[in-house]
């Protein structure tokens, strides 16, 4: 058992280096300049579904309105309330920017399990444009954002785009542990699948995609009830025979802004499960990007018998090392200075316990709301008690 997990971290060490090597190819060099259209700048329709208010909301919905883009823009937020708590956030933005084309839309239609997919379908019907983009609530987003999603989105071959995301905290311990999963775990991860070509990534964080491309895979009501909305969206473009660009140089911020261990593990489970449902062999195999905690059974496993001791010992020196050259090159592609890097291997152990528990059957938390996953990556309300 102990040469076992040594295997297993000494693969997690080359791991991170080869991670680290291509975060650094790809996501280090400089923003480039899109492209205009060959036919123009085409209207673009951004769909934002709301639900309840945020940390930072108010600013990650202003940088979705101020796009710099050469074509027509509007920006439709949707809810199913009237009273939902995003509200205020979108009228003030309507009132602040009366230039800019923003409508709110109030639907409390329910098509199936996934709200947000529901709300998009709602907000769909008021859409104008022929380019549709929908992204999270808790996007951070730059200026040239849209110019650079449609610009993508032109290229021959290609029906959708998606983006690149990191972590951006609000103040607060676990706020920061979950910035440290995004840009330390997440991303890299990517980065490898991507490279490798193991990787077939479409993000809740900006999908963009033609309307007519978005009738061609059944509309929002086809993904009604899945939890991975995102993913089905990639695999069902791709079903097309069309692929799904994801810009190396565009990567948006995602606000993390949790406020305890037990919502940061619930979110974190969510996430895992929802990648074991869409690729469980890619799941499993995700084990070797965990050297510490490897290295660390191999120790323990040893019974302290001096040569494998020594081993795991030298072992887990190695997988400390490259983990934080990982961490410290990707902080520097994305200029985010020494975030995370104290607490980096305290929070790989914590990865791997969320790792472990993306096995472990059970329901998952979604705002608040518990489902029950099925293995079709479905999800249902999980039955009452008694019943």
């Amino acid at each position: 058992m102990t040469l076992f997990l040594l295997a297993l971290a000494g693969a997690g060490c080359l791991y991170a280096l080869l991670a680290a090597a291509l975060v650094a190819r790809d996501l280090g060099g400089a923003r480039r300049r899109p492209a205009p259209p060959a036919g123009g700048w085409p209207g673009v329709s951004l769909l934002k579904p709301l639900y309840g208010d945020e940390p930072d909301l108010d600013r990650n919905l202003r940088s979705a309105c101020l796009q710099d883009y050469p074509g027509p823009v509007e920006v439709i937020f949707g809810v199913a309330e009237s009273g939902d708590a995003a509200v205020p956030a979108a009228e003030r933005l309507r009132a602040e920017l009366p230039e800019r084309d923003i409508r709110l839309v109030v639907d409390g239609r329910r098509h199936g399990t996934n709200g947000k997919v529901s709300n998009l379908a709602n907000m769909l019907d008021r859409a104008r444009h022929p380019v549709i983009v929908f992204a999270d609530s808790d996007m951070l987003v730059g200026p040239d954002y849209l110019s650079r999603v449609v610009a993508a989105l032109e290229q021959p071959g290609i029906g959708a785009v998606t983006c690149l995301y990191r972590g951006v905290a609000v103040p607060g311990l676990w706020s920061r542990l979950g910035v440290s999963w995004i840009d330390h775990h997440f991303l890299p991860n990517v980065a490898v699948g991507m490279a490798l070509g193991l990787a077939k990534p479409c993000f809740g964080s900006t999908i963009a995609l033609t309307r007519d491309t978005l009738d061609r895979i059944g509309g929002f009501l086809a993904l009604k009830d899945r939890l991975a909305d995102d993913y089905a969206v990639g695999e069902a473009v791709r079903a097309l025979g069309l692929g799904v660009a994801v810009p190396p140089d565009l990567v948006l911020g995602h606000t993390c802004a949790t406020a305890s261990l037990g919502a940061l593990l619930r979110q974190e489970v969510r996430w895992v499960r929802t990648i074991r449902s869409v690729d469980p062999t890619g799941f499993l195999g995700s084990v070797v990007t965990h050297p510490i905690p490897l290295a660390t059974l191999a120790l323990a496993a040893s019974c302290f018998a001096p040569a494998l001791t020594g081993a795991a010992l030298a072992m887990l020196g190695a997988a400390v090392t490259s983990r934080l050259l990982l961490q410290i090159i990707v902080n520097r592609a994305l200029n985010t200075g020494t975030n995370g890097l104290i607490v980096g291997p305290v929070r790989d152990y914590a990865a791997f316990l969320v790792f472990l528990l993306g096995f472990w059957p059970g329901s998952i938390d979604w705002r608040g709301h518990r489902f029950a996953l099925q293995t079709d990556g479905s999800m249902t309300a999980p039955p009452k008690a008694g019943s």
